[in-house]
């Protein structure tokens, strides 16, 4: 009786038909995704459309950011209550009202307000699609099922570029919203026929003390993040950011560990796979992102690479993942977490230290290959780990669980893009200072490069500089991705302890 009431709460049995539900599901993250990452391509045409400065224009992209963290801790509870199929349609609807709102904005002030409103639906889809997958597919099939579902998190990002390049470049930047109305509403009518559904359970109120203080600890930790390098580390503002951040998460920690019904229950901590899990995320996250980031800037500002032209070089990577990430689920049914991870993350830190050898004379080729390589031990290292964080987790705390993984995600990648950039910055500087105090009026090669320039040694001099600049900007990328791939090899301690979770049935296994 008391296993027929728990699955009256949480819903249906797993099926063995499980495959169409979980494609059905996917609409909503590859969207949300592709969103995060589409949008930069069409910064300067957006900037040049509305008339306005470039401090302006970013908060298109970095409002975005900054309410999926606000968003994002409610998707728990949100979905406990409404139950995770009727979340998901309502945040998709949201979602796509946002693209409707983006595409028909009429200045620069309405498309950072659809923005936010496209925000708020695509941070619940990411949480409660993994949550919905964790309960419609048979234990043993999990891995199978994540491995689709991280086509999504892998396969969007790197396409992102490329299909917004193209969009801005051949259509028009407002496109980028307009594709995602078909789809979305595409993806709700599908939703309504072919997902299972998943009952409300009866909880408490709304932990009001956990959402006020998650939503402003995170928004500060993420602001201070994106703006950290641009205002400067020391500046007030941004300290200030970071202290708010540190005293509202304190807070937040205390209340969840003292509440009787959590925002987030902070208490899935206790099982060690998951905690591991998890540090593992934030490595191959911040390597994710970090390569998506730091490979296209070199593309395009040392190798003079347009959009377009840098979009369709990472494709065959973006590609490769996709196909992959079936098979590795397929993998992990099989074998488990660890052997996975562990040679995703050595071949991922391998091919990561093979860019610290880039230059202006490498050849494309050389990088699409090293690229293809890394997203192998890329697809190999996370998905397992995201897998096994959820599959030790008691099927009625998933939601919670899948809200504090995304959340992790969301805050490593913005933190390692930060960090390094602010390495970055430190590396150029010191590579360039080296290089200047090389160029000297007795230095043979110089004398000979400035009697080249003729009349004008100064305009020898300042294209002198800038060959100083570009070539300590490579140098510093170069020690970017040596610090990625030591980054990557910290992961393997943690993998050696991944579990794969119970492959006996969860209480949702079971005869209707």
């Amino acid at each position: 009786m008391e296993e027929a009431r728990e699955k009256g709460k949480l819903g249906k049995s797993p099926s063995s038909f499980w495959a169409l539900p979980v494609l059905v599901a996917l609409i909503g993250p590859f969207m949300a995704i592709l969103d995060s990452s589409i949008v930069n391509v069409a910064i300067p045409t957006i900037m040049r459309v509305f008339n306005t400065d470039t401090a302006t224009v970013e908060w298109v992209v970095t409002i975005y950011m900054l309410s999926l963290g606000v968003v994002v801790p409610l998707s728990g509870w949100m979905g406990d209550r409404l139950g995770l199929k009727r979340l998901y349609i309502l945040s998709l609807a949201i979602f796509t009202l946002g693209s409707f709102l983006c595409a028909f904005s009429f200045n620069i002030y309405s498309l950072i307000a659809a923005r936010v409103i496209q925000a708020v639906g695509g941070g619940m889809i990411m949480p409660t699609t993994m949550a919905m997958i964790y309960r419609m597919v048979p234990r043993e099939r999990f891995g199978s099922a994540m491995g689709v579902f991280g086509i999504a998190i892998l396969v969007a990002p790197a396409i992102g570029p490329t299909l917004g390049g193209y969009l801005v470049e051949y259509v028009d930047w407002r496109w980028i919203f307009t594709i995602n109305l078909p789809v979305g509403l595409l993806g709700i009518l599908l939703s309504l026929f072919f997902l299972p559904e998943f009952p409300g359970i009866p909880i408490g109120h709304l932990d009001i003390g956990g959402a006020v203080t998650s939503g402003t600890g995170l928004f500060c930790l993420l602001l201070a993040l994106s703006k950290g390098n641009d205002w400067g580390w020391r500046q007030e503002n941004t300290v200030l950011l970071l202290y708010t951040s540190a005293v509202c998460l304190g807070l937040f920690v205390y209340l969840e560990l003292t509440q009787e019904n959590p925002l987030l229950d902070l208490r899935v901590f206790r099982y060690p796979t998951f905690t591991l899990a998890n540090l593992m995320v934030i490595l191959t996250t911040i390597s994710l992102f970090a390569g998506v980031f730091y490979v296209p800037l070199f593309l395009q500002t040392v190798k003079g690479l347009g959009a377009m032209e840098t979009g369709l070089l990472m494709m065959p990577a973006a590609l490769t993942s996709g196909l992959l990430m079936p098979i590795t689920g397929r993998l992990y049914d099989r074998v488990g977490p660890k052997p996975l991870c562990l040679a995703g993350l050595l071949l991922l830190a391998y091919t990561t230290y093979q860019f610290h050898n880039l230059d202006i004379v490498t050849s494309t080729n050389s990088i699409k290959f090293w690229l293809v390589l890394r997203s192998i031990g890329m697809s190999m290292a996370m998905m397992p780990a995201q897998t096994a964080a959820l599959a030790v987790i008691p099927v009625e705390l998933v939601g919670r669980a899948s809200a504090i993984t995304n959340i992790i995600n969301r805050v490593s990648g913005s933190f390692g893009i930060a960090v390094l950039t602010a390495i970055l910055t430190n590396r150029q500087a010191l590579h360039s200072a080296h290089l200047a105090w090389q160029i000297t009026g007795t230095n043979p090669a110089v004398q000979y490069f400035l009697q080249q320039a003729g009349p004008s040694p100064s305009l020898g001099l300042v294209y002198l500089n800038g060959i100083v600049q570009r070539a300590s900007f490579i140098r510093a990328l170069n020690d970017i991705f040596v610090i990625m791939a030591v980054l990557a090899l910290t992961g393997l301690l943690p993998s050696f302890f991944l579990e794969k979770g119970r492959d006996k049935p969860s209480p949702l296994v079971g005869s209707e």
